[in-house]
């Protein structure tokens, strides 16, 4: 099978003159390595493609693949991670991982914790801030946490990010709001443990994978997983599979809110516990980070005594599941 690859590569956005925060979430030279040598050992054929600007050409001239392996997170508007899956679908291309209109709505997370809010999965009381004059309005109760609404790797979390004062509160979203130009999620903080949930599948299909307990330790902010505790992890963070009915309370939120969103093949769903014990859902990444060495998925197979070839193959046999048997062959033998 003649499989493509898409994504966004760190080193060519760092030379455009991006910091490391703004690249943070593309990929490594070693993530794609990792991914097209792992295709190509299920007997597959991997083509790397590149950026949303590397597939428009050959789209054009005519290129066609049987599946494209789709991890590229698009550089601009809250819908950047749906734009290729979006192209892919005008050209009837199957991929891996989520539609656009999931990846679209996940990303913005106000819009994603209304639909799961709606649905009756707990999660964090929230307000969306658009511009320095919502601040005074709102009207939570202290402690709060507020972080950008449509960023990923943790971008623009730090240990201020937890807020117990007002002036502290309109500080932050005055900084947020400027330094990323989008609106600012502001919600309940939840003093309880952090989880992240591996889910393997699609709709009924749908499994988790594990659950990883995430604690900063060291030099780590306490309290909140931030941006700086994921890019040194090493230093500043601990994981830890949880088991036991913790556990498991914790999964049956993340595939609550993993299937009400409409996800797909894999990816990670963010679950806090409140003081009271009782988990929440925080956010869900469709488009989770594949590293092998530095991912929490990669974490999550790795302390189960899986390997990064187990991950992949994983996505795969549920991507050309879906994909052979689920509507997308229906809808494409109906245009036919």
């Amino acid at each position: 099978m003649r499989i493509g690859f898409t994504y966004d590569l760190r080193d060519d956005y760092l030379v455009q003159g991006l910091d490391e925060e703004a690249a943070a979430e593309f990929d490594r030279p070693e993530t794609i390595d990792a991914i097209c040598q792992a295709i190509e050992s299920f007997g597959h054929t991997a083509q790397p493609i590149g950026n949303l600007a590397a597939l428009m050409p050959r789209l054009l001239a005519g290129e066609r693949w049987d599946l494209v392996f789709n991890i590229a997170e698009g550089l601009y508007g809250h819908a950047r991670e749906a734009q290729i899956p979006a192209l892919l679908d005008a050209y009837r291309i199957p991929y891996t991982f989520s539609d656009a209109t999931t990846l679209a709505l996940c990303l913005h997370k106000g819009l994603a914790k209304h639909v799961v809010r709606d649905c009756g999965i707990a999660t964090p009381d929230f307000v969306l801030v658009e511009s320095a004059a919502d601040i005074v309005r709102i009207g939570l109760p202290l402690p709060l946490f507020a972080k950008p609404v449509a960023e990923g790797t943790s971008k623009g979390i730090s240990g201020a990010s937890k807020i117990t004062d007002r002036a502290t509160l309109g500080r932050t979203c005055r900084d947020l709001l400027a330094r990323f130009a989008q609106p600012v999620l502001v919600e309940t903080f939840l003093p309880g443990r952090e989880f992240t949930v591996g889910v393997i599948g699609s709709g009924a299909a749908a499994r988790p994978l594990g659950v990883l307990e995430v604690l900063a330790t060291g030099a780590g902010d306490a309290e909140v997983y931030s941006f700086l505790n994921k890019e040194d992890f090493e230093s500043r963070c601990e994981y830890r599979l949880e088991h036991g009915s913790v556990a498991h309370a914790v999964e049956q939120v993340a595939l609550g809110a993993w299937r009400a969103l409409g996800c797909r093949d894999a990816g990670r769903v963010d679950v806090r516990l409140a003081a009271s014990g009782e988990p929440h859902f925080i956010e869900v990444n469709p488009l989770a980070g594949l590293n092998p060495e530095r991912s929490d998925l990669a974490f999550i197979v790795r302390f189960q005594g899986l390997d990064y070839r187990d991950l992949i193959g994983m996505i795969l046999e549920a991507a050309l599941q879906r994909v052979t048997t689920g509507t997308e062959t229906v809808l494409a033998a109906a245009a036919s």
